[in-house]
């Protein structure tokens, strides 16, 4: 049943995240990019990741979206549909898409052809449900990825940073 479960939300994962690239209302767009959100939190449930989902939901669901929203709220509509897309862009986008996909492709077959199916990492799947997802990934995250999360940090600070001056700038005018 949950292999059910797992290949209707990829399903739909999937073919809404190809709706957000594919549609041109940018608030359709928001909302697909939601539903994305939303069933890679319900494949993190499935693959019992209980805090990855509620931190998927929180942050990207939540928190990017209000993000987004705010940004499609700034962005002059009307002007941008003037504005022509495609500036001969088309055929190097086909191109860069179809390199780039046929490396993941090449990257998967090689993989399940090289090894099989097991689990990657210091800790087994028995000893993490042992100890507990939330304390790995805590102790992980704050140990051997205390730096790359600070850096992330920093940067999320210097994006809120920028987008309250470009705001205000906005605001005055």
């Amino acid at each position: 049943m949950e292999i059910l479960f797992f290949y209707l939300f990829a399903g739909i994962g999937t073919i809404s995240a190809i709706m957000v690239i594919t549609r041109r209302n940018v608030i359709h767009c928001a909302l697909f990019l939601v539903l994305t959100f939303l069933c890679v939190a319900a494949i993190y449930v499935l693959l019992k990741a209980e805090l990855l989902a509620g931190i998927q939901v929180l942050v990207y669901a939540g928190a990017i979206m209000v993000l987004f929203l705010f940004a499609i709220l700034l962005i002059n509509i009307e002007r941008t549909k003037e504005i022509r897309y495609r500036q001969g862009q088309s055929p190097w986008a086909i191109i860069l898409a179809t390199i780039v996909f046929a490396q993941i492709a090449y990257l998967i077959f090689k993989t399940l052809e090289d090894t099989p199916l097991r689990p990657l990492g210091e800790l087994s799947p028995d000893k993490v449900s042992q100890i507990g997802n939330t304390e790995v990934i805590g102790s992980v995250l704050y140990t051997k990825f205390l730096f790359p999360f600070e850096i992330a940090s920093v940067l999320l600070l210097a994006a809120m940073i920028g987008a309250i001056i470009l705001t205000k700038r906005f605001l005055k005018k």
